[in-house]
């Protein structure tokens, strides 16, 4: 594919755009793709000198939102692009052996590609039965999970991808190499561009401490993933980001991630952010500080610790409180406009218009609940 001058690309590029019929309303249903044969024009471009491929699900003069066939979420200026060209008329995503073959590409001679019925999980040679059953299995909880408060769930449009690196050295590389790099602190994380989860083996087999470590950041970010991909939360209107994390903390639980083997609602409670909670946050706790948490995400930046911790209690209330709202909020969050702004008034008149704007009570509701937790 020849590079062609920057303004003639642009203009190709812009003539096809001018072509094409509003794409972006059919992301305002979920994350899924449309059925196959639905015209999404795919196309082949340059971006800053790396060759992409992909369906434009929105654009302007000023940003081009792209899905390449990956999965992957591209959003790049026009001006960027040095050569364009139309390749298909319908979008396809990559086949399980075509990513398989990416991933192998990218992971290199050490790192073996295991598929399973939603997954291609990449780790290291060898390790084909330590992984790739335990991010099924997690699927399958979550799907059920789902489907008994209400919420039907979609199967994911593309093949889940998670990468279980060798070690940290190997994490932290290549992760720097998908523009992804890691502080000291970090054992893994979901990509919400790249749609991939990436973790590292700590090593030990199941019966070491570090491989509980192992489980628990992969239920987190497998929740993240899942949640992203089945309709729960929108990859193109992200929610806030306590609905996100407090989900996902949800699930580090052994009652909710295994109900069967933990039925008990004491069983549902992550101890650790219920006793920061209580511990730190309780007695100093303000309707303010309520809002501040619904209205931005600023708290986890501020103070992330008691940001999550706050998060995980008020998902827990509404979870254990008001089944049927809470479902009602995440199918609101998730079907707002695809890559438009959430303002903090929208944030908190859309959380209002399902529990109320009584917000002393609501707070003494709150507390009175998770107070009185075990």
């Amino acid at each position: 594919m020849p590079n062609i001058p920057a303004d003639r690309c642009r203009g190709r590029l812009a003539q096809f755009l001018a072509r094409l019929p509003a794409i972006v309303a059919w992301l305002a249903c979920g994350p899924s793709i449309p059925a196959v044969g639905a015209p999404l024009w795919l196309v082949r471009l340059k971006v800053d000198g790396h060759e992409v491929e992909g369906s434009p699900i929105s654009w302007s003069d000023q940003e081009i939102h792209l899905l390449g066939r990956d999965g992957r979420l591209w959003n790049f200026s026009p001006a960027r692009t040095t050569s364009f060209e139309h390749t298909a008329a319908q979008f396809c995503s990559y086949s399980p052996s075509e990513f398989r073959a990416v991933l192998l590409r990218q992971l290199g001679p050490d790192y073996q590609v295991s598929g399973t019925g939603h997954y291609l999980v990449a780790h290291p040679r060898g390790e084909e039965d330590r992984w790739p059953q335990r991010f099924e299995d997690l699927y399958r909880t979550f799907v059920r999970y789902m489907g008994v408060r209400g919420f039907q769930t979609r199967p994911p449009p593309f093949p889940l991808v998670g990468i279980v690196c060798k070690s940290r050295a190997d994490f932290v590389r290549q992760s720097a190499a998908n523009r992804e790099p890691v502080s000291n602190g970090v054992v893994g994380y979901y990509d919400l561009e790249s749609n991939r989860i990436m973790l590292y083996d700590m090593g030990g087999g199941s019966a070491s401490p570090h491989w509980k470590q192992n489980a628990g950041v992969l239920i987190h970010e497998a929740t993240h993933q899942l949640a992203f991909n089945l309709g729960v939360h929108s990859r193109y209107a992200p929610p806030p980001r306590w609905l996100a994390e407090g989900l996902a903390m949800l699930f580090e639980a052994p009652g909710v991630y295994d109900p069967g083997e933990h039925p008990q609602q004491t069983d549902r409670i992550n101890y650790p952010r219920l006793h920061l909670f209580q511990q730190r946050l309780l007695a100093g706790h303000r309707p303010e500080t309520l809002l501040t948490l619904l209205a931005s995400d600023q708290p986890f930046v501020r103070n992330p610790v008691a940001a999550y911790a706050e998060a995980w209690a008020l998902t827990f209330f509404l979870v254990e409180q008001e089944p049927a709202n809470y479902v009602r909020y995440l199918k609101l969050t998730a079907a707002r406009p695809p890559f438009s702004d959430y303002p903090p008034a929208a944030r908190v008149k859309d959380f209002a218009s399902l529990f109320g704007d009584d917000w002393r009570m609501f707070e003494a509701r709150f507390l009175r609940f998770v107070g009185r937790l075990p």
